[in-house]
């Protein structure tokens, strides 16, 4: 059979780090070892039953069963600017300042393809979720790494990276709560970077996946809050993790006008929007009461809370996450990230990303995720307590 040879676009996508360590995964769970995977960033709970019953529902409306309007239905942007005034009081015009998206992956990589031109420079955060690369590859732009680091609470710092990076760059990308590490930024943090996109001409781009899980009391703040957010930029909203609705893939960009035509001018040419039943029920989630988010939230706060006591348990000092449903935990020397995963994999079946997976500043931590129970949780750090790595154990 005749192979064609992939273009050029795809040749120049970066490797996917984790296929290989999931690949690894199967091969260990098929040798019949019991392992306790932490390395995903998976959903583990249902969606909440209302939002099901809710696409249940629409589902048995023929109407629905129609070629939806190609930019998304306009009750699901009314529903996303409802729910942007009642949790962070935003004013959002739905008809211009929402875009609905097919799941957050598939905005953010639009984004650069939509506003940058082939050879410009996009600042993106380091160590940072990994597609925001193939974003980048997608529109045939630079990368210019910001480095996160624990000392500056994993936030940028904009007198680092230098007056003439910023004057260079068209994109900067932030995302709070973190992924991987956990972090949250600030009401200031965002007041500052409006202020720096004013000055360099910036778009930002935050990607707000994580904004429903926040801990100890503290509720992520919304990049939109700032005074003058709308005018530089744009958030990122999906509902897979609020609301547990991973594989429904629906989210919505919020924000700057020009932003949003763009992106919806580039879906108009790849879809005709999402099934009008799947975006009722994103509607109901919206809407509706939102106990199940407060109940979500509580449980990673608990889950995060069972791991950190199990670390401190076997002498591994680690910071608790702040937010969404990751820790990032250090490495003890002298493992690198990669050595250390396999490590725990092989020798006692626990499964942990590589902290080198997700940028070169993410060397020397491994990412953990909150998505199994406590007492999963709990046994997993037991079993890498066996290894005596930790001096004060």
């Amino acid at each position: 059979m005749k192979q064609f040879e992939q273009s050029a676009l795809l040749n120049a996508l970066p490797d996917q780090f984790f296929a290989a360590l999931s690949r690894k995964v199967t091969e260990y769970a098929a040798m019949g070892h019991d392992v306790i995977n932490l390395g995903q960033g998976n959903p583990d709970q249902p969606t909440p039953e209302h939002i099901v019953a809710s696409l249940k529902e629409a589902a048995d409306r023929p109407d629905f069963h129609k070629y939806p309007p190609f930019q998304g239905q306009g009750f699901l942007k009314e529903a996303a600017a409802a729910f942007y005034k009642r949790e962070y009081d935003v004013d959002l015009d739905p008809q211009t300042e929402i875009a609905i998206l097919f799941g957050g992956k598939a905005g953010l990589v639009e984004l650069p393809m939509c506003l940058m031109n082939e050879g410009e420079y996009m600042l993106v955060p380091d160590p940072g979720y990994p597609d925001y690369w193939s974003g980048a590859a997608m529109a045939k732009v630079k990368m210019d790494y910001m480095p996160l680091v624990e000392e500056k609470q994993f936030l940028p710092d904009y007198e680092e990276i230098g007056q003439e990076r910023l004057d260079r760059a068209k994109l900067l990308l932030l995302n709070y709560p973190n992924n991987p590490t956990g972090a949250q930024a600030t009401s200031a943090f965002f007041d500052e970077t409006v202020q720096h996109a004013r000055k360099h001409d910036l778009c930002v781009v935050h990607d707000f996946a994580y904004g429903g899980i926040g801990f100890d009391g503290q509720k992520p703040p919304s990049f939109l809050q700032s005074e003058g957010a709308k005018d530089i930029g744009v958030e990122l909203y999906t509902l897979s993790k609020t609301y547990n609705m991973a594989g429904w893939r629906v989210a919505f960009l919020a924000g700057n006008q020009s932003v949003i035509s763009a992106v919806n001018l580039l879906q108009d040419h790849l879809y005709v929007s999402l099934f009008s039943a799947i975006q009722q029920a994103a509607a109901t989630a919206l809407t509706e009461s939102q106990d199940c988010v407060i109940e979500l939230s509580d449980r990673y706060e608990r889950r995060r809370n069972a791991l950190v006591n199990a670390c401190q348990k076997i002498g591994w000092k680690v910071t608790a996450p702040a937010g969404s449903f990751f820790a990032w935990l250090p490495v003890p020397k002298p493992y690198t990230s990669v050595e250390f995963s396999n490590l725990l994999l092989e020798k006692v079946h626990v499964v942990t990303a590589p902290g080198i997976g997700f940028g070169a500043y993410g060397e020397g931590y491994v990412r953990v995720g909150l998505l199994t129970d406590e007492e999963r949780l709990e046994e997993a750090i037991q079993r890498i307590g066996t290894l005596h790595l930790f001096a004060d154990e």
